[in-house]
């Protein structure tokens, strides 16, 4: 018997040591609009996978800056702009490259305030000028869009006078909720903070998906990790999260 315990006990130790060595940490960089759905997700992998991660969520500027530095990540989830910067993406495995999700941008409103026409392209333009204030992040892949947008309309100069700068776009929503801006103005699916209401989204000739896109670091020491949570973003758990934010699949 006492034999018995000791090779239960040596086989209990063998095992335990078995599943410390398949849950690795994993480092990720996540696109700022993508906070809601990784909240979520993240979890899920963890559960799911028996892997940590350690999300690193910031504006495309500064991921392109980050990747370039080197420092180091195994894996992104971050919009399909990082990959136009050659340097950025010579640090990716290049067949692991693929489109998660996509989405397009919208203006919201404080719950019960005036929903403002935005239908056409005309009536963008005017709601935009007649607002007294915008909440965006302009230093980001969405907020360049944006930029490009008001661009398009005439009304570029105007809207730097009354853009309210956020550094992050989770902080859109509860901004206009609060009444410190009369429209919020970004990616739909972070929208989902109470007391705020979807006025719509851009007129069909200005809208524009961004697309979010997966990769594993070429240099990473997490391969199979890496992999792992790239395979899970293509999950049936992963798709009716992605759904759930408002976002498209792929």
């Amino acid at each position: 018997m006492a034999a018995l315990r000791t090779l239960a006990l040596a086989l209990g130790l063998t095992l335990s040591g078995m599943h410390m060595a398949t849950a690795n940490e994993l480092k990720v960089i996540v696109g700022g609009s993508l906070t809601a759905l990784l909240s979520e997700l993240g979890p899920q992998f963890e559960k799911a996978s028996g892997h940590k991660l350690s999300i690193h969520f910031d504006s495309t500027p500064n991921i392109i800056s980050r990747i370039n530095a080197g420092t180091p990540f195994d894996a992104v989830l971050v919009p399909s702009d990082v990959f136009r910067d050659a340097a950025a993406k010579s640090h990716f495995v290049q067949g692991s490259i693929g489109d998660v999700a996509r989405v397009g941008f919208g203006v919201i409103v404080r719950s019960g305030a005036p929903k403002p026409d935005i239908s056409t392209a005309d009536a963008f333009k005017r709601a935009l000028l007649r607002a007294s204030s915008v909440a965006s992040t302009p230093s980001s892949a969405g907020g360049a869009y944006i930029a490009k947008v008001y661009e398009r309309l005439g009304i570029a100069d105007a809207m730097k006078a009354k853009t309210l700068a956020l550094p992050a776009p989770s902080a859109i929503a509860p901004t206009v909720a609060k009444g410190d801006a009369e429209l919020g103005i970004f990616l739909m699916n972070v929208f989902n903070a109470p007391g705020i209401e979807l006025a719509g989204p851009f007129p069909a000739d200005l809208q524009q998906d961004l697309v979010f896109t997966s990769a594993i670091a070429a240099d990473t020491k997490e391969t199979d990790a890496a992999k792992a949570f790239i395979d899970y973003l293509k999950t049936p758990a992963a798709i009716a999260a992605i759904k759930a934010v408002g976002m498209t699949p792929g």
